[in-house]
């Protein structure tokens, strides 16, 4: 069994108990985390970035949510740990290992990545958002407790992912961003 599918593994596991548990049956997996890996691998191709550090980073980045361990605005340092022991066990390298572990330390925003598969993994966080459109506005109503009728609290929610991202991939994702933004806000803003 190669690093990745010991990871996915473990990860389909966690998300598997995180639906059957969970009050809303979010799943990690379909509604945001495939996404990640997917926009993360593309970016890793852009950017000449190690596609298996990117790959385990995007499928770790959120394993603290899945998993239910801590609270949510620690989940990137909890999701760091819980990465270096599955890793761990996995028996993957140290130096490898600890590639991966920023990826998940950093990946809330791309603005504190220490190095490119960090940058990848970031900015395909933020990018997911926009492609789950549904998901980001149930994260703004549960969790953010933006009022349905605020326009201005909800341009600020997009924005501020925009404003994460790495300037190299505003660049590339700055077209599809307009689109979004036109079709959400269109006149609004």
């Amino acid at each position: 069994m190669t690093v990745t599918e010991f990871v996915k593994d473990r990860l389909m596991a966690a998300n598997r108990k995180h639906i059957e548990k969970s009050e809303d049956h979010f799943d990690f997996w379909e509604q945001h985390i495939r996404i990640v890996v997917k926009e993360a691998l593309i970016l890793a191709d852009l950017y000449g970035a190690d596609k298996e550090i990117v790959e385990l980073g995007a499928l770790l980045h959120d394993i603290a949510l899945v998993s239910d361990v801590g609270k949510r605005k620690n989940h990137h340092t909890n999701g760091a740990d819980i990465a270096n022991k599955l890793l761990s066990e996995y028996g993957y390298p140290d130096d490898r290992k600890a590639r991966v572990v920023g990826c998940v330390l950093h990946h809330r925003s791309s603005q504190n990545a220490e190095n490119i598969e960090e940058l990848c993994v970031g900015d395909a966080d933020i990018i997911s958002h926009y492609y789950n459109i549904p998901m980001c506005f149930t994260e703004a109503f549960k969790r953010g407790k933006i009022k349905t009728g605020s326009v201005d609290e909800w341009v600020r929610y997009f924005e501020d992912d925009w404003n994460d991202m790495s300037e190299r991939t505003k660049q590339i994702f700055k077209p599809k961003y307009d689109n979004i933004m036109d079709v959400l806000f269109g006149a609004l803003i």
